[in-house]
């Protein structure tokens, strides 16, 4: 009742002033825009390397490109907050240890995961993460508010498409056997996991998506990776 009173007087006051450029429907998104109940998300990003963005600006890493996308979808009216638990090297045991020191609530609205290539480049048995992972996951479950809805696991890039692995296919087949079983527990679990990998394979064939160092992906490849992230992000903060 006090919307559409409010309505009336606008435009009866609207249509005495004849300097007023303002109509019906600005009335609409103003009044829309000035009651809109703005909203603040927090993410939270785990990982390694791949996660903090290794050889690429601050501003650059997957995480904080999807932060931005999403701001600039909201167009201000909400704000992301973002959190980073990554450095370059870290293996899922890293990674477990670095998050205990870490005093993270568990109220985050979205979690990322990407753990797994330094196990694989270190030599180390697979059956660590094969432990490790799904303590992992929990985890970022638990930070997500307990809701396991709000997790993504982003696949391991494969570092053998880049000058650095020159091609070797042993690395592209271990890192497959890392992807498989973290895709196949997402699976039995009901858990978002994103394959981001095959971006990754075409970085010899184009140079532009290797970062300087000849290892890492660049920013244009994590751009690609956010392309993916997106939609599956707006599906989960839409509610």
């Amino acid at each position: 009742m006090i919307y559409l009173l409010t309505l009336m007087s606008f435009l009866v006051s609207g249509c005495s002033n004849t300097d007023s450029a303002l109509t019906e429907n600005d009335f609409f998104e103003t009044y829309s825009d000035t009651t809109a109940t703005q909203k603040n998300y927090k993410i939270l990003a785990l990982g390694d390397s791949y996660t903090i963005g290794e050889s690429v600006c601050e501003t650059c890493n997957f995480p904080t490109q999807l932060k931005d996308s999403l701001e600039f979808r909201f167009k201000n009216k909400n704000q992301v907050k973002l959190k980073i638990v990554a450095t370059t090297g870290w293996t899922t045991t890293n990674l477990i240890n670095a998050i205990d020191n870490e005093s993270l609530k568990n109220t985050y609205d979205l979690v990322t995961l990407l753990i797994g290539v330094n196990n694989q480049y270190q030599g180390k048995p697979f059956s660590i993460y094969e432990n490790e992972f799904p303590q992992l996951v929990n985890t970022a479950i638990k930070h997500a508010n307990g809701d396991k809805l709000n997790v993504i696991v982003v696949s391991i890039p494969d570092y053998a498409f880049t000058p650095f692995g020159e091609g070797n296919k042993l690395i592209s087949e271990a890192i497959d056997k890392y992807n498989n079983f973290a895709k196949q527990y997402c699976s039995n679990n009901n858990i978002t996991y994103l394959n981001i990998t095959d971006i990754t394979r075409k970085g010899l064939e184009n140079p532009e998506l290797v970062a300087t160092d000849r290892l890492h992906p660049s920013t244009k490849a994590y751009t690609k990776f956010v392309e993916h992230l997106l939609p599956l992000v707006q599906e989960k903060l839409k509610d």
